[in-house]
């Protein structure tokens, strides 16, 4: 299933977006969608996961992400407050389908294009 993000953009530091990710398809056929990020020269990372109604965060962005997910509208959406520079990178959506949240992004099988998020100083 192709997946399809938007809402990244260019924020100052402390300042917020909503990143958006649907399928392209008729409907989610993943259990597990999960939210990634890559900065330049780096690996990609786990940012956030969700099954149901349990959730998984990366340390990094614990009370201050939030991802959340939308099934009659067939959109899962990562909340991201309190944005700070070493939160600039491309980000991802996938999923996978399962019953564990996996960190690992060679777990999830489908994957959207990615959406550039930019928060300056």
């Amino acid at each position: 299933v192709q997946l399809v993000e938007s809402g990244g953009g260019s924020v100052q530091a402390g300042g917020s977006l909503r990143l958006s990710c649907a399928p392209s398809g008729p409907t989610f056929s993943s259990s597990i969608m999960g939210w990634f990020r890559q900065a330049p020269g780096k690996e990609r990372e786990f940012v956030a996961g969700i099954r149901n109604s349990v959730t998984l965060y990366a340390t990094s962005v614990k009370e201050r992400f939030t991802i959340s997910r939308d099934n009659a509208k067939n959109t899962v959406y990562l909340q991201m407050n309190s944005l700070q520079p070493e939160d600039t990178a491309v980000y991802y959506c996938a999923g996978r389908t399962g019953v564990v949240i996996h960190q690992v992004p060679s777990q999830y099988d489908s994957w959207g294009q990615g959406t550039q998020v930019t928060v300056s100083s």
